[in-house]
């Protein structure tokens, strides 16, 4: 069942509870990355494969995952090229009570640096299942900006 969490603003993303961190470096520049974030959201699963469907909405986001996992975000920040930052305000992962994702990019090089940072609070038993799904998440992560790296290519 889809409940609502906790409205946060990005501040939320120095104080949360469970902090995960993320970066990998590609060749694709920080406008073309920042373009595939916060533009082409319907683009999102030919990059990210564990996202079933993506489709932007009024001043957010609705993100579907294989599995059955669902997010409606808010974006909070939209700094083009360096900064994507939304919050999620409903979702039926149990246990979540305040989330909030943002992605950093900065040139390295003649690409890009791609860091995320998921900021997360809920349950006790929904903050050790981030902190033991975190590995799996990096894995995901990385094959995720990879696979966008080749899609903008």
């Amino acid at each position: 069942m889809a409940q609502r969490l906790r409205p946060v603003g990005p501040d939320f993303l120095e104080r949360a509870p469970v902090r995960l961190v993320f970066g990998r470096d590609i060749a694709a520049s920080p406008e073309q990355v920042f373009q595939a974030l916060a533009e082409d959201v319907s683009g999102m699963p030919r990059w990210f494969s564990a996202v079933a469907s993506a489709r932007a909405t009024d001043g957010g986001r609705e993100v579907r995952l294989h599995g059955g996992i669902r997010f409606k975000e808010t974006v909070l920040v939209s700094q083009q090229p360096e900064v994507y930052t939304y919050r999620v305000d409903v979702t039926n992962t149990p246990g979540a009570r305040a989330w909030v994702e943002e992605w950093q990019l900065a040139p390295a090089g003649s690409g890009t640096r791609v860091c995320m940072t998921c900021a997360l609070d809920g349950t006790a038993a929904f903050r050790l299942g981030c902190r033991l799904a975190a590995p799996g998440v990096d894995i995901a992560f990385r094959r995720a900006v990879a696979a966008l790296d080749r899609y903008l290519a």
